[in-house]
């Protein structure tokens, strides 16, 4: 990366999916169809790409992610148009990182080889569970086998394969959690991101749960989740660098989701999607339009689909402790000045965490608590 350019990453978001998942709150309509639309979605897209970079002027290009909703279903030369506009406006550092998520259905994983010749070189697989009974209560149009076929399939296409799990199932055993999580790791990924389940308002979950026919498990039984999976992931060679998120080694590192934790800029584009970036030394927030139509007309209207909000310092500060403290890296205590964490409020929390090099960091202890830790040090 050239010392006068600063990193940037692009996530690109692409709404539709076959199905929408009960536990699901993010920004996703059912894929009907809807031809003309992704059209003129895609056209938009590759415009507001190029609004951002007259917007961030020179940047080195470290990675591009496709999030959504479910990008797998896009068209694969759409696909390789994005990451070819991507690569033309801002200077690859190196192998740019090019993550794309998917579900493993038979008919996703019968793209991979395509959606690989148009860029991708890491998939996120949203495997969630090798229990079919489990697919069924999450509300996964695929079964364990066609998961297995996936994950067999995409291991032999892309340089990098992660795989996202959910956890903490009402009913579900933590043997055969652990179980099931050996058997993941014994497939092949050298990333693996695992969830524990939670209850979004918005989701059909949420309003099952306000109807009284879901109960989530209690506290206890999911901090027991939570220590399992660190267990049994340490086990077999993955390394917790992230509350959710294990690799087998530095390289299997999702270097897209450092961005977010270091607290490098990116740029969001397609509807709902998020950004950060410094401009002339301000950080700003991004948002796009939820609706697809609404971001469109944005895009034509003025060039780009985002509108930037400046943050304060103290918005920024805040931003690095939520983030960073999620890592094994930590925050830097230089970029959270505007914080004051004082002595005095940081040894209230002794054992849960350190200061090390510069950075605070939530120790073995503390990470599993780190909503608690969080809520100390940003109180007051």
């Amino acid at each position: 990366m050239s010392p006068q350019k600063s990193a940037l990453g692009v996530y690109i978001h692409w709404p539709y999916c076959a199905r929408i998942c009960p536990y699901c709150d993010f920004n996703v309509v059912r894929d009907r169809g809807r031809t003309e639309q992704k059209r003129a979605l895609t056209a938009a897209i590759l415009a507001d790409l190029k609004g951002h970079a007259a917007l961030t002027g020179p940047r080195d290009l470290v990675s591009i992610f496709f999030g959504g909703g479910t990008p797998s279903l896009m068209d694969p030369d759409d696909v390789a148009r994005i990451i070819e506009v991507a690569r033309g406006l801002w200077t690859p550092a190196g192998a740019v990182e090019v993550s794309l998520e998917a579900n493993p259905t038979d008919a996703e994983a019968s793209r991979f080889s395509a959606l690989e010749r148009a860029g991708v070189n890491r998939l996120s697989l949203g495997m969630q569970s090798l229990d079919d009974r489990a697919l069924g209560f999450l509300g996964r149009d695929h079964d364990a086998g066609a998961a297995r076929r996936a994950i067999d399939v995409a291991g032999g296409v892309f340089a990098r394969l992660s795989v996202d799990l959910i956890y903490a199932l009402p009913g579900q055993a933590l043997d055969d959690w652990a179980r099931e999580l050996e058997t993941v790791a014994s497939l092949g990924p050298d990333h693996i991101s695992p969830y524990q389940l939670t209850i979004e308002p918005g989701a059909a979950f949420h309003r099952a749960v306000l109807r009284g026919t879901l109960v989530p498990v209690d506290a206890d039984l999911g901090a027991d989740f939570y220590e399992i999976t660190q267990a049994v992931l340490e086990t077999v060679g993955f390394e917790a660098y992230e509350v959710s998120n294990h690799a087998r080694g530095v390289q299997a590192r999702s270097r897209h989701n450092l961005i977010y934790w270091r607290g490098e800029d990116y740029a969001g584009v397609g509807p709902g999607a998020h950004g950060r970036l410094t401009l002339a030394g301000e950080r700003f927030a991004t948002t796009t339009p939820d609706a697809i139509g609404d971001y469109i007309d944005r895009v034509s209207r003025e060039g780009t689909g985002s509108r930037n909000q400046q943050l304060d310092a103290r918005e920024v500060a805040l931003e690095r402790l939520l983030m960073g403290m999620r890592t094994v890296e930590g925050a830097p205590m230089a970029a959270m000045a505007a914080l004051k964490l004082s002595k005095a409020r940081l040894s209230t929390l002794k054992g849960l965490v350190v200061i090390a090099d510069g950075r605070l960091v939530a120790t073995r202890s503390g990470r599993p608590v780190l909503d608690r830790v969080l809520a100390e040090l940003t109180s007051g």
